[in-house]
């Protein structure tokens, strides 16, 4: 190299073209391990933090008593709440199953959609056990660096068979546990590893006794099948959206703290609010208190949730909408027209409102109440 470097001009002339290219690799291996002032501060094994540390789990941890939430803070799924009983039986007397020779389910899938207190759920598990419960998102295990995922999931069970018995909760656990493929070089990448040794770590050699895994999700159709067979998540359990009796359960739990004039009539507001989850609720009742806040009251009244209802699932009002008076009448015939016609069908929901002011997309509205 030196002969090259002396055919080619001076020493200095050889260190000038190779100079450049070494400052900026030394640069850019200093700033991904935290070595530079203007790497920034990071998360342990990111950019900025200790590389030793990539493969520790990121879980968030709950210590044993430290959960205050309660079967009774959940509400509007009591189905899978009498799925849960006996998981929380299991973690208080876990002697008492294992001289029968009983094993509790490694593992309850939790199925629904967003907002249906699926996490809600989990927590309330280690709360009324009295367990740690280590939580985590699926996303991440997952890392650029092949391995690392594998490694989280591995430091994770270690940190919970240390706890034992506690309860480990994966959200969003279709992140990394899809069907695999079968296709050419689809065999070694990270996200596959992650769930093979999550799979290991489940139902493996080693025993992980009183360790309880549960995982939510709201894609169980696209979960590899070696994940949900018996001996890792045995339990799928159902968490619906609420009936309307389940969200005035839902709605009475999240007006605890909520300052309500007298006559609001929760089971009301239930019924004009279908297919809404736990947490539309409880939005629905922090926009209402945002809206008496708004108009100076001390209390929260109907006008103010329904006003709320109206805003989340219509609009805003249009407030400097300007209609002739041709328009105003066209949207009360328009609007008017609903209406007969929902009270001429037999069987058919009582309407609630009519209302000539834009909203959102819509000219004018008429509401009903559904029976369900």
């Amino acid at each position: 190299v030196m002969q090259n470097a002396n055919a080619g001009g001076s020493p200095f002339d050889f260190l000038a073209r190779f100079a450049g290219p070494i400052a900026w690799l030394i640069a850019g291996l200093l700033l991904l391990f935290g070595g530079l002032p203007f790497g920034g501060p990071a998360g342990p094994g990111g950019p900025g933090g200790n590389p030793f540390e990539l493969g520790k789990s990121k879980a968030r941890i709950i210590k044993d008593g430290d959960t205050k939430v309660k079967f009774a803070d959940v509400a509007g799924c009591d189905g899978a709440k009498q799925e849960l009983v006996e998981v929380v039986d299991f973690l208080k007397n876990t002697s008492r199953y294992s001289d029968l020779g009983a094993k509790i389910p490694k593992g309850a899938l939790l199925v629904g959609p967003p907002g249906t207190g699926k996490t809600l759920l989990a927590k309330a598990v280690a709360g009324e056990a009295g367990v740690p419960f280590f939580s985590i998102s699926a996303s991440e295990f997952v890392e650029i660096f092949a391995g690392i995922g594998a490694s989280r999931v591995r430091d994770l069970f270690e940190q919970a068979k240390k706890s034992a018995p506690c309860i480990i909760f994966i959200d969003e656990i279709d992140a990394v546990g899809r069907q695999r493929s079968a296709g050419f070089g689809q065999g070694n990448d990270e996200r596959e590893q992650t769930v093979n040794q999550l799979l290991t770590e489940m139902d493996g050699f080693e025993s992980n006794k009183g360790v309880v895994v549960i995982a939510a999700t709201n894609r169980a159709d696209i979960l590899d099948q070696a994940l949900v067979r018996p001996g890792r998540f045995d339990r799928q359990i159902q968490v619906d959206p609420p009936d309307v009796q389940g969200r005035t359960e839902i709605l009475k739990v999240h007006a605890k703290d909520k300052n309500l004039a007298p006559g609001v009539d929760l089971s009301a507001i239930a019924r004009q609010t279908p297919g809404m989850s736990g947490a539309d609720l409880a939005n629905l009742l922090n926009e209402g208190a945002i809206q008496a806040a708004r108009s100076n009251k001390a209390e929260i009244d109907s006008d103010d949730i329904f006003n709320a209802l109206e805003r989340i699932s219509i609009g805003l009002e249009k407030k400097d909408a300007v209609m002739s008076e041709q328009k105003k009448k066209l949207v009360a015939y328009h609007e008017a027209g609903h209406a007969i016609l929902g009270a001429l069908m037999n069987d058919y929901d009582v309407v609630a409102k009519i209302s000539i002011v834009p909203r959102g997309p819509a000219g004018g509205v008429t509401i009903f109440m559904p029976s369900e």
